[in-house]
């Protein structure tokens, strides 16, 4: 593994720990075994190194969201909503404890916000709402039917789902299978 890789690796741990508001880019750098000075040969910022934790180190939903719109009648709808559940369950379980300090104070998150540009939640409930905008262009979905809404339920029930998980200080129920059944019940 390359000093990049560890110094991503090292981020994720620091900020899972310590959330990302409080994760300086000194003691990532240290938990890496690398100067900070390495640090931004291979990153402009925290920011920066942020983006890279949540696209290389959580789970991969973005990408999985592009892949099933891209191609969406490879499995079955069932299939693909459940994985969509499992992955975003994951996903928030994984991203909760680093991102949820950015919601400490108005200005740290209207500053984090700034710097994350197009990169900022709404991207994946957006990915979602395509991905289901492609299943009801296949005929897999009624016409008509309410994508951002059930996108946001789905991804919704997910987070919640992470919150709890995260503040009882538990492992999270596998409930992607029921989230799939109950949402596509409903559609």
């Amino acid at each position: 593994m390359g000093s990049r890789e560890e110094i991503v690796a090292a981020a994720a741990k620091v900020m899972r720990e310590q959330g990302y508001a409080h994760a300086t880019t000194k003691v990532i750098a240290q938990t890496a075994g690398y100067s900070e000075a390495m640090l931004y040969k291979h990153f402009r910022d925290k920011t920066d190194l942020f983006l890279s934790v949540l696209t290389e180190q959580l789970p991969a939903l973005g990408a999985t969201l592009g892949e099933l719109t891209a191609d969406p009648g490879q499995a079955p709808l069932r299939d693909n909503v459940v994985r969509i559940a499992r992955l975003g369950l994951a996903f928030y379980l994984e991203g909760f404890p680093i991102a949820v300090s950015v919601f400490s104070s108005r200005d740290l998150l209207r500053s984090h916000r700034e710097r994350l540009g197009g990169h900022g939640p709404r991207v994946l409930l957006d990915g979602v709402a395509d991905y289901l905008r492609a299943e009801v262009a296949l005929g897999r979905l009624k016409p008509g039917t309410d994508v951002e809404a059930a996108a946001s339920l789905l991804l919704g029930a997910c987070f919640q789902q992470a919150f709890l998980a995260t503040f009882e200080e538990r492992e999270p129920a596998d409930l992607a299978e029921r989230l799939a059944d109950t949402l596509l019940a409903a559609l």
